[in-house]
């Protein structure tokens, strides 16, 4: 097999990542889904230096909130996509945004 590109090796780690944290529990063909507990883990070990207030319960359970989009309080692979997304894009603005002053001061 041939080895993976940094996209391909990203993707697998955030699929990796979701899977840590979601329910194995079940052994029926329903997805998985992370639960609230669960959640404000991965919360507090994976992306505390990305996100304020990830020991904060109620600030979790809200973000939970927002992104249950089906409202069944547990977050599923689409909805947790939508918070790598709503890392990645202010990230990649300020990324953008330093590349262009490195540029102005050369």
């Amino acid at each position: 097999m041939a080895e993976c590109t940094e996209l391909e090796w990203a993707v697998q780690v955030l699929v990796n990542n979701f899977d840590k944290y979601s329910s194995r529990r079940c052994c029926c063909k329903k997805p998985r889904r992370i639960s609230k507990k669960d959640f404000r883990k991965m919360l507090s070990c994976e992306l505390n230096h990305m996100l304020t207030d990830t020991g904060n319960r109620r600030a979790a359970d809200k973000l939970i909130c927002d992104l249950d989009e089906n409202k069944d309080g547990r977050i599923s692979f689409e909805e947790y996509w939508t918070l790598i997304g709503g890392i990645a894009s202010p990230i990649a603005q300020i990324i953008r945004q330093q590349e262009q002053n490195v540029k102005h001061t050369k």
